[in-house]
């Protein structure tokens, strides 16, 4: 039985609908990772440019630095292979953890209290989370490349 025209039209509108729905899909996301890396890049910049005025940076300031290039590496990778690295993700969450820690530090100058005890516990259950993952991605690999960074 042959498909009437109708059926063809349809078939042809599903598959021009489809195209359109993949481009505007594939340009929001371009353009939302353009977005994100452009705010990162500024941001690094304006607290460059704030450590330089104040003539010096601490370590708070440096560890901050950190959390942006790694933020910038994780839009890299995501720009390139189309999948979000979860480790830089973590990676982020232990050096903003760290960088807590050592603000508590300096603001109570060594006073001992749970805050500190938290962090740490919390930075271990991070650098966990990372050995679990790379575990589980060299034990079972998927059947897309994965990351090796």
């Amino acid at each position: 039985m042959e498909p009437t025209s109708t059926e063809k039209m349809r078939k042809t509108m599903d598959r021009l609908a489809g195209t359109l729905g993949h481009f505007l899909v594939d340009a929001f996301h371009y353009l939302a990772l353009f977005a994100i890396g452009g705010a990162i890049v500024w941001s690094a910049i304006s607290s460059f440019w704030g450590m330089a005025a104040k003539g010096g940076a601490s370590i708070d300031d440096i560890l901050l630095l950190f959390i942006y290039l790694e933020l910038g590496a994780m839009v890299g990778i995501y720009f390139k292979t189309n999948h979000m690295p979860v480790r830089f993700l973590i990676y982020v969450a232990i050096t903003a953890l760290t960088r807590m820690m050592i603000a508590d530090v300096q603001e109570h100058h060594l006073k001992p209290d749970m805050g500190i005890i938290l962090i740490a516990g919390a930075i271990l259950l991070l650098a966990l989370a990372i050995l679990v993952i790379r575990y589980g991605s060299n034990r079972f690999p998927s059947s897309e490349p994965r990351d090796t960074a």
